[in-house]
């Protein structure tokens, strides 16, 4: 788990690079690269309020991955106020 000031997903990633996504530390946030078509899915999902998961980590690397979780929740007082 990781904490984050703020998230930039880059949409740039290519699908022959052989990654599913990429996410790195960038400062004090976090940068998540993907592909084109899964930031289209991203951003239904944000205007839907839909919880969404991007799969992180090379296409071939098996079992290990990585994921970034956007979740939606009800009780905000669990949530950071910073």
């Amino acid at each position: 788990v990781t904490g984050a000031n703020f998230v930039v997903f880059n949409g740039a990633l290519k699908t022959s690079s052989g990654f599913l996504a990429k996410s790195s530390i960038v400062e004090d946030g976090l940068m998540v690269q993907i592909t084109l078509e899964t930031m289209e899915s991203l951003r239904q999902a944000l205007r839907d309020k839909k919880d969404f998961k991007i799969t992180c980590g090379k296409t071939d690397a098996g079992d290990v991955k990585e994921y970034v979780d956007i979740c939606w929740v009800e009780n905000e007082d669990k949530t950071n106020k910073g």
